[in-house]
């Protein structure tokens, strides 16, 4: 069996938002719209921040600093049925790496402003990606389980109106 590597990650910044708690947080971004935020990026990591506001979306790719213990079997929230956790987007992962598409509204100096975001104050972020149709956007798409999904239930289930 081969041996497993450990791999370490360091922050390039911290995402804040209007979420405190995690329970309040909105499933994903497609049910925050209007949710804004803003993303602090460390000094060292600005440069990188070049040419970055010609984009209408970014994918942020964040630590889940706050999620509980992995599990390999868990409930998604817009489902009773238990699902393999790679068959969803549940934060208690192996890893707990969350990966969103916010809205980039503008950029100051090293501060990102986002909205339509799903993220908890105080994320560490790992990294940012442009988001864009000619390379993300996929024709005949398989759902999965989520085929079977009423989607007035999922926006109730992931705007959390329901708790």
């Amino acid at each position: 069996m081969p041996m497993r590597k450990e791999i370490v990650f360091k922050s390039i910044g911290t995402i804040h938002s209007s979420f405190k708690d995690t329970s309040k947080i909105p499933i994903q971004p497609v049910f925050s719209e209007g949710a804004r935020g803003y993303i602090k990026i460390f000094p060292e990591f600005v440069e990188g921040l070049v040419d970055l506001d010609g984009f209408s979306h970014l994918y942020l790719i964040y630590h889940l600093h706050k999620a509980k213990e992995a599990k390999l079997i868990v409930r998604p929230f817009l489902e009773d049925e238990m699902h393999g956790v790679f068959a969803t987007r549940a934060p208690s992962r192996p890893n707990p790496i969350g990966i969103s598409i916010v809205r980039l509204d503008k950029i100051i100096g090293n501060i990102i402003h986002i909205s339509d975001l799903d993220i908890l104050d105080g994320t560490p972020l790992l990294d940012i990606k442009p988001f864009t149709s000619r390379f993300d956007a996929r024709d005949n798409c398989k759902e999965g389980w989520l085929a079977n999904i009423n989607e007035e239930d999922a926006k109730r289930r992931g705007q959390r109106t329901d708790n």
